[in-house]
């Protein structure tokens, strides 16, 4: 089968002829129909964030037909449209039975510590494999894996209430979702953060109030929109210390600043004026949870998360289309997300 594998950090992704992997009694071989290409993609690619082994397969956001079943799986049948939780766990060790599974022991990422799917075929164990409605089309269910469900489990880490007002910090593939659920969970407003005209006016479409960082100071504009009082909620998804910053200072009293993007430095923040004096706080958020999956689903099942503009390209499996896509990424160019078709 075909496959669009890193085999060198920080040099391009390369189409590689490999075997159609092997797949286990627990196990589901899935024909790849959609998968979305994310920032942490270019972020392995870079060497920021390891991999963990090379050559691999990149590729977390997956969506495809389960063409084989080991024999020890139940609740998936081959033919089954199914979508991907991308830590791949034990469901045994007390992070998973805890709920909190992206912390197990024995975890192994999909597309960063076992292969992904840039490729026609991927393995997974069943208990990743997720059904999902035919109402939901396969490039937004493989968004919907990575993006969308992060972004749901920042807001709920970050305990969002009704009546409350967010920002979100970066309009790209997270903060499309991010505002949606976000105005569907109760916000009172939604801020839009970012740089690309046209990323705030699709952000504008999903009920967001605009704030263009390249003409005006972020922080300034949204404490005169909230009249000096600041958002209750802030979610960083673009990964830059100084995005990092304002999330922070944008905040309320109580305000709770939710850290997503992916960064290797550190940012600074003025404990007693940012934090202390306001009793805020500063949450890190790590991947998403398979138990909030029924509720993401429900959400685009019934029109509240609506990714038909979201996904913005559709590309072949082929490596000069997805190098190219990434190099985007790295430059936070005005695309919002690319999905690669096989």
């Amino acid at each position: 089968m075909k496959a669009v594998r890193l085999v060198e950090i920080g040099h391009p992704l390369q189409l590689c002829e490999v075997p159609i992997p092997a797949w286990g009694d627990r196990d589901v071989l899935l024909r790849v129909r959609a998968a979305g290409i994310c920032h942490s993609d270019a972020h392995y690619r870079a060497g920021t964030s390891p991999v963990g082994f090379l050559p691999i397969t990149l590729g977390h956001e997956i969506a495809g037909l389960v063409e084989e079943a080991g024999s020890r799986v139940g609740g998936v049948r081959v033919g089954d449209r199914v979508c991907v939780h991308y830590m791949a766990t034990c469901g045994a060790c007390p992070y998973c039975i805890a709920g909190s599974e992206q912390f197990c022991v024995q975890g192994r990422m999909v597309g960063k510590h076992r292969d992904g799917g840039y490729a026609e075929y991927v393995v997974v164990p069943a208990r990743s494999a997720v059904p999902f409605a035919e109402e939901i089309p396969f490039a937004h269910a493989a968004i919907m894996m990575c993006s969308s469900a992060t972004s749901l489990h920042a807001l709920r880490k970050a305990a969002l209430k009704a009546g409350e007002r967010a920002a979100i910090f970066g309009a790209g593939g997270l903060g499309m979702s991010a505002i949606q659920l976000a105005r569907a969970m109760g916000a009172l407003d939604v801020y839009a953060v970012d740089v690309h005209a046209d990323k705030l006016a699709l952000a504008a479409k999903y009920g967001a109030i605009p704030v263009n960082a390249r003409e005006r100071d972020p922080v300034a504009e949204i404490m005169r929109l909230t009249g000096a009082k600041g958002v209750d909620v802030a979610l960083e998804l673009i990964g830059l210390p100084r995005t990092m910053r304002q999330a922070v200072q944008s905040l309320a009293l109580f305000g709770r600043a939710a850290l997503v993007g992916i960064t290797d430095r550190p940012f600074e923040v003025d404990a007693y004026r940012e934090l202390i004096g306001k009793e805020a706080q500063v949450i890190g958020v790590s991947d998403h949870l398979l138990s909030e999956l029924p509720l993401l689903f429900e959400y685009a099942r019934r029109g509240s998360l609506d990714l038909a503009d979201v996904v913005t390209r559709t590309i072949p499996l082929d490596a000069d289309a997805v190098n190219e896509t990434l190099d985007a990424l790295e430059r936070f160019g005005s695309g919002v997300r690319t999905v690669i078709v096989p």
